[in-house]
């Protein structure tokens, strides 16, 4: 039999939720209160890690980084899905194992489909 959470229980999470919230709003306003108010051109001139900006920033970039970008996200979360499985593994027996083969097939065709396409060449 499981004990009934109370209100009361709730009571350090929301000081915690306040305190953060406050931290937030008491810094956002105190450097605006504060700082300096002095605009100049090079104050307000774009930025790029210490190097001079040169041509437009809306040119277009090649597809395929997007396309590697988002490769990466998707195996990546498909990754993030094999750490619950592998803490369990003992759990789920042997028809947990036979899921997971199928889960690594799955994702071993979408794989193989990606390098069939090319996808990942960079010509």
């Amino acid at each position: 039999m499981h004990p009934q959470s109370m209100p009361m229980d709730y009571v350090p999470i929301l000081i915690q939720l306040g305190v953060a919230a406050g931290f937030g709003i008491v810094t956002i306003i105190g450097t605006h209160l504060l700082g300096p108010k002095v605009k100049t051109e090079n104050k307000l001139s774009a930025f790029e890690s210490g190097v001079e900006v040169v041509g437009n920033a809306r040119q277009p970039f090649s597809i395929k980084y997007f396309l590697v970008a988002i490769l990466f996200v998707v195996f990546d979360v498909e990754v993030i899905f094999m750490y619950p499985w592998a803490v369990n593994f003992r759990e789920f027996g042997f028809q947990g194992l036979i899921e997971m083969f199928i889960f690594m097939g799955l994702l071993l065709l979408g794989f193989i489909y990606v390098i069939k396409k090319k996808a990942l060449d960079w010509d």
